[in-house]
């Protein structure tokens, strides 16, 4: 393996530099921290889904894209520090609500893995280019579906036919728009970083 190999960075936020553990650390918990922010303020882009208690959000397009951007374990801690944040009582979850155990809770949860299993990928290249960020954007949203549906489908009594019906189907369209972005908005900052 080359040495340019071993220096290369995974994910975007390693691109920003710490010339200290302690400045590492800062910078860090500062990457994590706005992650959660942008995931917040994205959720409270809502517009109600008629028939579903769903609503179509930002929240899952900047999940995803904190996960790509900070890989992992920063992803996951910002979408964790959202997720308390919000069951603590903080109204950033889509459209202003807080609190768990509501019908869409589970779609953060799913989001939290999401943006967990997308940072892994993009630290593997996996948002480096075209084909391979739509595989990647495609693989965390199935996860945010693979607990949103069935948690909606519990908390509601409905069928899992009839949650996938209301809180999957209408919203494919809109995930396809935001596959689209991120294989436009990541591969083009890794070749403008050189």
């Amino acid at each position: 393996m080359s040495t340019a190999a071993l220096t290369r960075p995974g994910v975007l936020a390693d691109l920003l530099p710490a010339a200290t553990a302690s400045r590492a650390r800062v910078r860090d918990a500062a990457l994590v921290l706005g992650g959660a922010a942008l995931t917040g303020i994205a959720a409270q882009i809502a517009v109600p889904v008629p028939g579903s208690p769903v609503p179509v959000t930002g929240q899952t397009f900047a999940a995803l894209l904190v996960g790509a951007s900070l890989g992992a374990g920063r992803g996951l801690l910002s979408l964790a520090l959202y997720a308390l944040a919000g069951v603590a009582g903080m109204p950033w979850f889509a459209g202003g609500a807080s609190g768990a155990g509501g019908a869409t809770f589970g779609y953060i949860v799913g989001m939290l893995l999401a943006a967990t299993a997308v940072g892994a990928l993009a630290r593997r290249g996996g948002d480096r280019g075209v084909l391979r960020t739509a595989a990647t954007m495609a693989a965390g949203t199935a996860l945010i579906y693979a607990i949103g549906v069935p948690y909606l489908a519990l908390s509601t009594g409905m069928s899992l036919g009839q949650a996938a019906a209301v809180g999957m189907v209408p919203f494919l369209i809109g995930d396809a728009l935001k596959a689209a972005l991120a294989m436009g908005a990541l591969p083009t900052a890794w070749k403008l970083a050189g």
